[in-house]
């Protein structure tokens, strides 16, 4: 297998992970019986630095940086996946650093999250590792 196609595994991926993200973090399922605590979430005004918030803010806010996150993830594999040979391989770090980010996102799915996350974080995780491992070396 080639870093392009792992690098273009890895970019189609968070497509489908980052709207699921988008639309699903903020849902109530009745079943939790977490009526409670998303209304004292929402209701309870706090001043953050001049700005009146709620931890509902916050966890909105926290929530749409993680989905804006996996569409620049997508965008950076894909991108990476395009380069030529030799400019694949002075940017390597770079493709490491997006695999080791992702490594983190899975760990924490494990602890935190449920299986939809994990198996879409481990997938991202396990082809961003191939890729990484078979861009092209430094001269």
């Amino acid at each position: 297998m080639k870093a392009f196609l792992c690098y273009r595994i890895s970019s189609a991926v968070p497509l489908p992970f980052a709207p699921g993200h988008t639309f699903g973090f903020r849902q109530n399922i009745p079943e939790w019986g977490a009526d409670a605590v998303l209304a004292l979430m929402r209701s309870v005004n706090f001043d953050a630095q001049g700005f009146t918030r709620t931890y509902w803010d916050f966890f909105s806010a926290f929530g749409l940086f993680f989905s804006v996150f996996l569409l620049f993830a997508a965008v950076l594999a894909w991108l990476l996946g395009g380069l030529p040979a030799e400019t694949l391989a002075r940017v390597r770090s770079i493709a490491w650093a997006l695999a080791i980010s992702f490594v983190a996102v899975t760990a924490l799915s494990w602890r935190y999250a449920f299986t939809t996350p994990i198996v879409f974080s481990t997938l991202i995780t396990l082809c961003l590792i191939a890729a990484a491992w078979l861009s092209p070396k430094p001269a």
